[in-house]
């Protein structure tokens, strides 16, 4: 997420020094969100075996991780607002809408809308920054958001099992597991079609191109059957982002 905000900031014209900014700045959210994250599910790593948490498997005490993500969050404030008083504070509401999401939506139907609007909120963060500050053009944000409810989607999917086990019940988790192997991919579809149709101009050889692979990955992807904890979904869902974050900043000059 922060290699992905910082490409974009360098090539929506925010140069070196402001884009070194931005960066810093999602970084330090991120890293909050994440630690977070696992301060808040420590005793539920615990209980479903999570060997990947260091938190969760006893490696690493829940006290310092949450110490790490409240440092983080009061890092993040200074270094958004260095890139200006109206995108950091967007970029600031995209982090705790994260931190919403850990703390309570998560067990919700709700679980997506955090995501939305996190995601939602990096493109505006980019293009309301100097030299030139304005807001993002519609097509960056639906499709940022977008990319959001998909990665959330994809991202649930390996552990619907668990987290119903452990009481939480998302929106993934209320769905069934087919519905959600679906409706991953093709959100992320969904992402890749408007930046391929909401900017002006026609769409282009590249822009097919793009499309047309996204459509390949999706559906190989979901097509695979190795399991009810697959990932390969959620790999070809990562796939899928990756060409619409790779349309988003061929598109980076056009945003504003």
């Amino acid at each position: 997420m922060t290699l992905f905000v910082s490409a974009l900031a360098l090539a929506a014209g925010r140069g070196p020094a402001g884009s070194a900014d931005v960066t810093l700045a999602v970084l330090a959210g991120q890293l909050s969100i994440g630690w977070c994250n696992d301060a808040v599910d420590a005793r539920r790593d615990t209980a479903c075996g999570r060997g990947d948490k260091p938190v969760g498997s006893g490696e690493l005490p829940r006290a310092a991780v949450a110490a790490a993500a409240g440092t983080a969050l009061l890092l993040c404030v200074p270094l958004s607002l260095v890139c200006g008083a109206v995108a950091g504070a967007v970029h600031l509401g995209g982090v705790v809408a994260g931190w919403t999401y850990n703390l309570w939506l998560k067990h919700t139907v709700l679980s997506p809308l955090p995501y939305a609007a996190g995601f939602a909120s990096l493109p505006a963060f980019v293009t309301l920054g100097p030299p030139a500050p304005a807001w993002p053009a519609w097509w960056a944000t639906t499709a940022a958001a977008l990319l959001g409810v998909g990665a959330h989607l994809s991202n649930v999917l390996p552990d619907i099992e668990d987290d119903l086990a452990t009481g939480v019940r998302g929106l993934p988790q209320r769905l069934d597991r087919r519905t959600c192997r679906w409706l991953a991919p093709v959100v992320m579809l969904t992402a890749v079609g408007v930046l391929a149709a909401g900017p002006p101009g026609t769409v282009g050889a590249t822009g097919w191109a793009l499309t047309g692979a996204a459509v390949a990955v999706a559906v190989a992807g979901t097509a695979v059957r190795s399991g009810p904890r697959s990932r390969w979904p959620f790999r070809a869902a990562i796939v899928v982002a990756g060409i619409a974050v790779a349309r988003m900043l061929s598109l980076a000059p056009d945003m504003t």
